[in-house]
């Protein structure tokens, strides 16, 4: 199943003055539903489904502009994408990683993050480095050690690791797909 959220009323988005638009989310199983943008506006954000290609690695990286995560791929994430994305997620499991770039820890989990998320096809894997332009949302989701790993289904934290303790993040991913 593949989401795509698109703008309703892309110009006055774009243009400075305030109107009224909002993002609709379709989906080829369910009917549309329709939620207010971020406040900065997203082209076009998108949950596709795919197998994970042979010999596929690296990290995707989502911008303002288009924000697109795909299930079988690390995708990364700001303060700006990471909520858009996770709506679109529906009642997907989300995990999220949260880094930065001069943990120890968190450059020993990447590889294995990545792994994971070719070996769950019905979870999406995102990373958000916790950067000072990503503070806000570090914040916001209650940041307190890197690496912390963030379970979300259905728009809400519902578990969470914290540590390169692949084991546990595992358990917890199994734990949240099964409920």
């Amino acid at each position: 199943m593949a989401l795509q959220l698109s703008l309703s009323n892309p110009p006055s988005l774009r243009s400075s003055s305030a109107g009224s638009s909002a993002l609709s989310v379709a989906s080829s199983s369910s009917s549309s539903s329709v939620f207010s943008p971020p406040s900065r506006p997203l082209k076009s954000v998108s949950i596709a489904g795919r197998a994970p290609r042979s010999g596929a690695a690296g990290v995707v990286r989502c911008s303002v502009e288009t924000a697109i995560a795909e299930v079988g791929q690390v995708t990364e994430v700001n303060k700006d994408s990471f909520w858009p994305i996770v709506r679109s997620a529906g009642d997907k499991t989300v995990v999220l990683d949260m880094y930065t770039q001069w943990c120890g820890p968190c450059k020993v989990m990447a590889p294995k993050y990545q792994e994971l998320s070719e070996k769950y096809s019905d979870v999406l894997f995102l990373k958000l480095d916790c950067n000072q332009d990503n503070k806000p949302l570090a914040k916001e989701l209650g940041l307190k050690v890197v690496p912390t790993f963030k379970i979300l289904k259905d728009n809400k934290v519902v578990k969470e690791v914290t540590g390169a303790k692949l084991d546990n993040l595992v358990l917890a991913i199994d734990a949240v797909r099964s409920s």
